[in-house]
């Protein structure tokens, strides 16, 4: 049985709008709608939605209820940090499932299949993260802005979510992350190779599997999701 633990509790100040860019509008729904109705229509048991304290009456009424997401078993305030929320959502995940995904909700654009290819890629490797090589070559810098290495093109990646793990794995990670009291942490597949040296196999995702964070992300997405 699986958990998918949506993320939609970040501010959006990127984006440089008053509305949180979980609730921009495309193509006349939130931006949350989008990856809702594709966990809420695939295999997963259970979704627990993590946003913002204050907003949890407004997504459990006009988002989850007005769209009839059946899934939506909890919603749960998130944390300061987005490994925050993350502890949150698992500790409200039902204790039966064995599997738990973490998506983010400004990645409106994830398919059923990512999702089937995710939940096979954790229960085979304990962990697994939806990627893309990047397309461009890329610089690693020094303090002063001088590029110091290139790094093989062939293997640079791109990490997109959603983000999969055998529950127990995933759980001693965040054990182990709580207990060090970091907070550098940007990505779960960061977690388990830091503090359990699992290294995540790379799912094949897609290039239109976007995080929309700016205005131009909008313009995609909207295109995307036409």
């Amino acid at each position: 049985m699986v958990s998918a633990i949506v993320l939609a509790a970040g501010k959006g100040s990127r984006m440089k709008s008053d509305t949180a860019k979980q609730f921009m509008e495309i193509h006349g729904k939130p931006l949350l709608y989008y990856s809702l109705k594709v966990f809420d229509a695939s295999v997963v048991d259970e979704i627990i939605l993590v946003t913002r304290g204050n907003d949890i009456d407004y997504v459990r009424e006009e988002i989850v209820e007005k769209y009839g997401f059946k899934k939506v078993r909890r919603i749960v305030a998130g944390g300061k940090e987005r490994f925050n929320s993350v502890s949150k959502g698992l500790r409200a995940c039902d204790r039966r499932n064995k599997i738990i995904m973490i998506h983010d909700a400004a990645r409106p654009c994830v398919t059923n299949r990512m999702i089937l290819d995710s939940i096979s890629g954790a229960r085979r490797y304990k962990a697994c993260t939806v990627a893309m090589p990047v397309k461009d070559t890329i610089k690693i810098i020094d303090d002063e802005g001088f590029g110091v290495e290139t790094p093989d093109r062939n293997k640079v990646y791109q990490i997109q979510t959603p983000q999969t793990f055998d529950r127990k794995t995933l759980e001693e990670a965040y054990e182990r992350l709580r207990i060090s009291g970091d907070t550098d942490i940007t990505d779960d597949t960061m977690v388990v190779e830091r503090y359990l040296d699992i290294h995540s196999k790379m799912i094949e995702g897609s290039y239109e599997n976007i995080k929309v964070t700016t205005p131009e992300d909008v313009k995609l997405a909207e295109i995307y999701l036409s």
